[in-house]
């Protein structure tokens, strides 16, 4: 179909063009509020700074689409591909997206407050500066994706892979995210604040620099672990697995490490809560005593 048939019809009041094939079309500016494109061919087409609120796409194929700065609340896009398509700054607020491909999609500075994504793949996606607040992203493929600074505080990630994700300087603050896996994760500088990450891998994680006040660490291990200069106030940390973990020059005042693993743990200029200075003291201590008894005894044994 040519855009000027599309566009007069749409004038004439029609507004169903299920399975139109727009390939390469240019669509910016264009107004087509309400819609339904579902099943549509837009490979490569042209709608940057279109007007496409309520939009039904549902299965529409908008690989290498131009979206940028389009307006696309409340669309339904549920299973349509949007792999490697250029969505920086647009407008997706209470987007519907289950199951869509947004695999090496560009979606910087992209408003996807309160949309839902269930099962969507965003794999390699670049959601950097992305609003994601509130959003529904259980069971999303995050792997490899670019979040930096990316809002993701009330969202929810149930069941998200996000191995290889750099979620650096990102705004986490109260997330649930128990049982999460994010073995080896760039978060340094995230805000982590008030979130729960009981039970969590975080092996080798990288948490340097990041905001993580009053944050739920239960049993999570945290084996190697960068917090160096991590604020951890008022953090439980009960039951955690710190052997090898940098927390040089961390604060951890009114943290708790109940139970905490701690082998080899580095705690070089920290802020540390009375309980464990003691117990570190006391552990040095020990130490030097055995090392002092064990030489004592290698000198009666030699003379």
């Amino acid at each position: 179909m040519l855009v000027s048939q599309l566009l007069r019809q749409y004038e004439e009041g029609e507004t169903n063009f299920t399975e139109v094939d727009l390939q390469g079309a240019d669509l910016s500016g264009t107004i087509l509020i309400g819609v339904n494109l579902s099943r549509a061919n837009l490979t490569g087409a042209n709608l940057s700074r279109a007007f496409l609120s309520r939009v039904k796409l549902n299965g529409a194929c908008l690989h290498r689409a131009n979206l940028s700065y389009a307006k696309m609340n409340e669309a339904k896009l549920g299973d349509a591909n949007l792999s490697k398509a250029n969505l920086s700054g647009a407008f997706l607020v209470k987007a519907k997206l289950p199951n869509a491909n947004l695999s090496g999609a560009i979606l910087t500075g992209a408003n996807l407050r309160r949309a839902t994504l269930p099962n969507a793949n965003l794999c390699s996606a670049n959601l950097q500066l992305t609003n994601l607040r509130e959003a529904n992203l259980t069971g999303v493929n995050l792997k490899w994706a670019n979040l930096i600074a990316a809002k993701l505080s009330g969202a929810n990630l149930f069941g998200a892979e996000l191995n290889g994700a750099n979620l650096q300087k990102a705004y986490m603050n109260g997330l649930k995210l128990s049982r999460v896996n994010l073995e080896g994760v760039n978060l340094s500088e995230a805000r982590l604040n008030g979130a729960d990450l009981e039970d969590a891998t975080l092996i080798n994680t990288n948490f340097s620099k990041a905001q993580m006040r009053g944050i739920r660490l239960t049993n999570a291990d945290l084996t190697g672990a960068n917090l160096e200069r991590a604020s951890l106030m008022w953090a439980n940390l009960n039951w955690a697995k710190l052997p090898q973990a940098d927390l040089r020059n961390a604060d951890l005042r009114d943290a708790s490490l109940l139970g905490a693993t701690l082998e080899g743990t580095q705690f070089q200029g920290a802020k540390l809560p009375q309980s464990l200075k003691l117990y570190l003291d006391l552990a040095i201590t020990c130490s030097n005593l055995y090392q002092a008894h064990t030489q004592k005894c290698a000198i009666e044994l030699r003379s």
